[in-house]
């Protein structure tokens, strides 16, 4: 059976960590699904499951092609572990939190690809972003207005409980 890199994508405060988080918990018990953690030049936080890099590792990396996508968004670098595109490769349905930016490179670089895009309307962003409180988020303001077009094969509009579309992502990853 073919593998796939699906890719959660949209605006920060969208609740793409949540939906992916509680999709991973619903399919736990289904080793089919993999999710890995990102790596970012910044520690995790309570809003981010993420590995932290430092920026030296991270250019090595990016450098010596050792990560299956990487990017840098708002001042950090972003990237997403080789083994996430192995396990693509071999089969397995791989969940991603990425860039909108990345999504055109990775369908054009490897395995099947799907993009979920995850929305919500822009008040309901700046209070999840506002409500994080995180000082690395930056200007809010340039994070809300940035408007990246994507072409999703599922977009899930984020407004209601969150178990309302975690269920819609697991829906999707199993058509996968």
């Amino acid at each position: 059976m073919p593998g796939c890199l699906v890719l959660v994508v949209g605006p920060s405060g969208a609740g793409k960590d949540t939906l992916i988080r509680l999709a991973r918990t619903a399919l736990a018990d289904d080793p089919r699904y993999v999710f890995p953690r990102r790596l970012v030049t910044r520690p995790p936080s309570a809003d981010e499951d993420n590995d932290e890099i430092d920026e030296a590792a991270f250019a090595d990396g990016c450098a010596a092609g050792r990560f299956t996508l990487n990017w840098r968004a708002h001042g950090l670098g972003y990237a997403l572990p080789a083994e996430a595109g192995r396990l693509a490769d071999a089969g397995r349905v791989v969940v991603c939190n990425v860039s909108r930016r990345v999504v055109a490179q990775a369908r054009a670089a490897g395995p099947r690809v799907s993009v979920v895009e995850v929305t919500a309307p822009a008040d309901i962003l700046a209070r999840r972003l506002a409500a994080r409180g995180r000082a690395a988020d930056g200007d809010l303001a340039a994070r809300l207005a940035r408007a990246v077009r994507v072409e999703a094969d599922l977009t899930i509009h984020n407004v209601g409980t969150p178990e309302a579309g975690a269920e819609r992502l697991v829906a999707h990853l199993r058509a996968c």
